[in-house]
């Protein structure tokens, strides 16, 4: 699988740093990004940025993801309210590529308060590389949505 040519992005504050670092890496390797917020380190509530990129995959604006806050763990709950949305949070290249290959995740969700921009920007790339495998895990993926 080859990177996608356009992604979406959405952070709290606390995700707010490293949200920009990715979209200046993205943008390097010509990938379109639609920033969906928030625009500055002033503290905001996670579900404001969550709702809308997840909207947007949800809708098929886009195919997949990246959400960010202080632990992923909010902004991933929020996300996952949505219907065809599967965020994982991952903090390591090797998780990042598990929730593609065995859960097709959409939208990777990022532990800001701890993972560094080298280490995010390897589960970016990793996640956004890795092919769903399908096959038995197709069954269980087809399980999640109820």
């Amino acid at each position: 699988m080859t990177l996608p040519d356009k992604i979406a992005i959405g952070a709290d504050h606390a995700g707010f740093e490293l949200k920009e670092q990715l979209k200046a890496y993205l943008e390097g390797l010509n990938i379109e990004i639609h920033d969906y917020g928030t625009h500055s380190p002033e503290s905001v509530d996670y579900p404001d940025f969550a709702h809308p990129v997840a909207n947007a995959i949800e809708n098929n604006t886009f195919r997949f993801g990246i959400l960010i806050c202080g632990t992923a763990n909010g902004i991933a709950m929020a996300a996952n309210k949505h219907q065809g949305i599967r965020a994982a949070i991952a903090w390591k290249s090797e998780i990042a590529k598990m929730a593609r290959s065995h859960n097709d995740a959409n939208i990777i969700c990022l532990p800001a308060r701890f993972i560094d921009e080298e280490e995010a920007i390897q589960c970016v790339h990793t996640f956004f590389t890795t092919d769903f495998e399908g096959g038995r895990h197709e069954r269980r993926v087809d399980k999640i949505s109820c």
